[in-house]
C-alpha cells in the first residue's frame, strides 16, 4: 500500500503543477477520447476484520476469502491536457465468499456476488517515447447488484444474504504504448482498491450474522485501446 499511496501523491502533485502540464509532443492532444478494451483479473481478499452478529454461535475464529474472478471491461477516458486525463471504467464481476478457517474450509458462505465496481480516476502520464506510463487515483464505489446465501448457510436457515455498497479509494499505475499513427495501443493497468463491506445473513426477517469484510482487491487488466 506504501508504494501505491507514494505514487497517488506524485499523481496529484504532478497535476497540481502548471508547468508540468505539457510533455514535449509537438501535437497536442488535450480534448482527445480513448477508449480501452481490456481483459480484467479482480483478486479480492475477503478477510473477515470483524463480526458483529453471531446468533449461530459460529467460531470466532471464522475466517474467509472471496475468490479471484476475469472478466472483460471497457475504459473510457478523456485527456484534459497531454499529460492529465479523467478515466471511468464499465465492467461487473462476480465472486463466492468461501471460509478458510474456523469451519471446514470451502464452505460457501456468499453465492454468486456481483459486483460493479465504479471507478473515476485522475491519471497523470508521462511521455518516455514509445512507452507511456501514467499513474492516477481517485475515488471507487463498490455497488453489489446481486448475491445469494452459499451453501453452508443454508442449513443454518439463512434466507437472504446482503452485501453493503461502500465508498472508497482506488490508486492505479500502468503504461500505454502505442501502435502505429492511426491512434491504436495496447496498454496494461494495475489498480489497488481499499473498500470494505458489510455482509449480512438472514433467517426471515431476523439478522442472523453480521460480518465486516476487507476486501481491498488488486484488479490488474491488459488490451487494445483506440485514442482519437
Amino acid at each position: 500500500m506504501k508504494t501505491f499511496v507514494m505514487l497517488g501523491g506524485a499523481a496529484l502533485a504532478l497535476m497540481a503543477t502548471p508547468a508540468m502540464a505539457q510533455d514535449g509532443d509537438e501535437t497536442d492532444r488535450a480534448g482527445d477520447i480513448q477508449f480501452k478494451l481490456l481483459a480484467t483479473a479482480v483478486l479480492p481478499d475477503g478477510k473477515i476484520d470483524q463480526i458483529n452478529v453471531n446468533l449461530p454461535g459460529l467460531p470466532a475464529t471464522l475466517q474467509t476469502r472471496a475468490n479471484d474472478n476475469v472478466t472483460p471491461t471497457i475504459a473510457v477516458e478523456w485527456f484534459v491536457t497531454n499529460n492529465i486525463s479523467i478515466e471511468t471504467i464499465a465492467g461487473m464481476t462476480q465472486h463466492d465468499v468461501d471460509t478458510t478457517a474456523g469451519l471446514p474450509a470451502g464452505a460457501e458462505l456468499v453465492s454468486n456476488a456481483k459486483l460493479i465496481p465504479a471507478t473515476l480516476t485522475a491519471k497523470y502520464h508521462f511521455d518516455l517515447g514509445g512507452v507511456k506510463p501514467y499513474v492516477g487515483a481517485g475515488p471507487a464505489y463498490f455497488l453489489w447488484v446481486a448475491d445469494d446465501p452459499g451453501a453452508a448457510t443454508l442449513p443454518l436457515g439463512v434466507t437472504d444474504t446482503d452485501l453493503s455498497n461502500e465508498l472508497g479509494l482506488a490508486l492505479q499505475a500502468g503504461f500505454d504504448v502505442p501502435i502505429g499513427d492511426a491512434g491504436f495501443g495496447f496498454s496494461v493497468d494495475v489498480k489497488r482498491y481499499f473498500i470494505d463491506t458489510t455482509a449480512r445473513w438472514f433467517v426471515g426477517n431476523t439478522l442472523a450474522i453480521e460480518t465486516e469484510h476487507q476486501l481491498d482487491p488488486w484488479v490488474i487488466s491488459a488490451g487494445v485501446a483506440y485514442r482519437f
